[in-house]
């Protein structure tokens, strides 16, 4: 099989890229070329996914068996050039999958979030908006012309090479250094989270099921409190969570992330998978203990378990600082 995957240099995208060479498909990957590490086994077309010229250059005559869009992300894109990309290539493709995201969703307080749940309505300039956008357009376009594209929603996506610093790395650090972890809301933020190699099988799948067109599928794991999630990671680390509460009339005088961003009440939601197991016949993915323990023994032989300062990545900028969740942890005790 001959497939493109849109991104491929980091976290997601080369899990994917992996994936798709152990199954010996032919892959070449769309990006900036400002990131990642070229392989000899992939091929690489340099595009900016903002700049539509750029990708008319390099699709031109271009046709795949599959297409993964892993970087169909307002930081990456927008409207005008995301349906400058579907106009390319509707008609030269065999399959379209495009990796939405749990935040298409609608806050709803009725558990599980099924994918007929009422999505949120917000302008495609927002991260949530732009993937209603992405999925409205997509859909449309398939049932108008026959674009064979399905679109898969993950929520949290952890796993080796996770480029999105205040989740698992940030935990692993606080409790290997024995820092005090802050919760918001009494640590009862509830969310999915989904293993990347897991998470990348159900977009190959996704990619060959005919089943599978025209249709939007949940991809995720287990639905874990944010409390659950710090004592499950203590017992993987073998430390004893010095947990601290922040209190809801507190929150709105942190002037910068204290916690990871998943702890807050925006995020509060379990996604169901009965979907993709039912009509495709999917595996549910490993559990969530499991899951961390392996991605556990990955940062443990990476450079981040000696990771001292704070880290934040380039494109989401989403990352911690220790030093400030000091100065918040003396806060509270200046309370108690």
């Amino acid at each position: 099989m001959r497939a493109l995957v849109l991104g491929g240099s980091s976290f997601v995208g080369g899990r994917l890229v992996q994936r798709l060479l152990a199954d010996g498909d032919e892959v070449t990957t769309l990006n900036r070329g400002v990131s990642g590490s070229a392989r000899d086994d992939v091929a690489t077309l340099i595009a900016d996914r903002r700049d539509i010229d750029s990708m008319k250059r390099a699709l031109a005559g271009t046709e795949w068996d599959a297409v993964y869009d892993v970087s169909g992300y307002i930081m990456a894109t927008d409207a005008e050039n995301f349906t400058g990309l579907i106009d390319l290539i509707d008609g030269n493709i065999g399959r379209y999958v495009f990796v939405s995201s749990v935040m298409a969703y609608a806050q709803s307080g009725f558990f599980p979030w099924t994918e007929d749940f009422a999505r949120r309505d917000e302008p495609p300039t927002t991260y949530g908006g732009f993937k209603v956008f992405a999925e409205n357009l997509i859909l449309e376009r398939q049932a108008k012309t026959g674009l064979p594209a399905t679109v898969a929603r993950p929520a949290a996506i952890y796993g080796p090479d996770n480029n999105i610093f205040d989740m698992e790395s940030a935990m692993f650090l606080r409790l290997r250094k024995r820092l005090p972890v802050l919760l918001p809301h009494s640590g009862l933020v509830t969310g999915s989270f989904g293993h990347v190699d897991d998470f990348v099988g159900a977009l190959t799948s996704l990619a060959s099921v005919d089943a599978a067109v025209g249709e939007i599928f949940n991809v995720t794991g287990s639905g874990v409190t944010a409390e659950t999630y710090v004592r499950t990671l203590a017992e993987i680390v073998g430390a004893e969570p010095d947990i601290m509460y922040v209190p809801d009339e507190m929150l709105p005088e942190l002037d910068k992330p204290a916690f990871c961003r998943l702890f807050r009440a925006r995020h509060h939601g379990v996604l169901s998978t009965a979907k993709i197991e039912n009509v495709l016949g999917v595996p549910p993915e490993r559990d969530f203990r499991t899951g961390h323990e392996q991605t556990y023994e990955w940062f443990l032989s990476s450079p981040l378990a000696s990771e001292s300062t704070n880290l934040a990545d380039p494109l989401w900028g989403k990352g911690f600082d220790l030093e400030y969740e000091s100065e918040v942890v003396r806060k509270l005790g200046a309370l108690a």
